[in-house]
């Protein structure tokens, strides 16, 4: 905190939230994916659908430093978004009680680039599918259903040309790095309780958005 004046302010926000969230009444629904597999244009039609709202990671009260935090060494950087949901989980909480609540990643996004960044090498390399790293962390509020939309990799790359938008670091590693590519991916499929359930991300935005909201009714009746 003495050398990043925002971790104070970060650390302050965690400090105040109360410990073991609790969820409201409402459907809490999370939805993880690699860049430009469509979670902006899913998350936004299903809170329209759903009348819900849309939350996202890390959120919106410390994202503007994402941009500090993603040029530190990778124990601090990670450190910023796993406070990032614990901060969510506080605002998670309140909304769930108003409203379904849409969440454009969480946990599970952390957990998957922390295991892909600390492993090198093929997916052969990564911690074994019952390790703990996958387990969700038992003092964090929990969704009621991750949804993790895929798409192929050259289709992926293509939309993020189409968007012409600057790439992240690790968007730019992950195009660089298919190895990287897979252990992310891959991590995300090891995630257990809750276990991710995987979306093709490929057809329509109308097709797309049928199937999501067919497993949000079958999971959050």
């Amino acid at each position: 905190a003495e050398r990043i004046p925002e971790a104070e302010t970060v650390l302050d926000m965690l400090e105040k939230c109360p410990e073991h969230q609790k969820k409201g009444g409402f459907p809490v629904v999370v939805f993880e994916g690699l860049d430009a597999t469509g979670k902006t244009t899913v998350t936004q039609a299903v809170k329209d659908t759903l009348n819900g709202i849309l939350l996202q990671s890390p959120p919106a009260c410390i994202s503007q430093w994402r941009t500090v935090f993603d040029d530190e060494p990778p124990p601090i950087k990670r450190a910023f978004y796993a406070a990032g949901n614990y901060i969510l989980a506080s605002e998670i909480a309140k909304a769930s009680t108003q409203a379904p609540v849409i969440i454009d990643r969480y946990w599970h996004s952390t957990a998957a680039y922390t295991i892909a960044t600390e492993t090198s090498g093929k997916v052969q390399d990564l911690p074994p599918a019952q390790d703990e790293v996958y387990q969700w962390p038992e003092d964090l509020l929990k969704p009621d259903l991750v949804l993790l939309l895929t798409v192929d990799p050259e289709e992926r790359v293509r939309r993020l040309q189409h968007r012409g938008l600057e790439k992240t670091k690790e968007e730019a590693e992950l195009e660089a790095n298919s190895l990287f590519r897979q252990r992310v991916e891959e991590s995300y499929r090891r995630m257990v309780n809750p276990s991710c359930q995987e979306v093709d991300a490929s057809p329509s935005k109308e097709e797309v958005l049928k199937t999501v909201l067919q497993l949000i009714k079958k999971h959050c009746a």
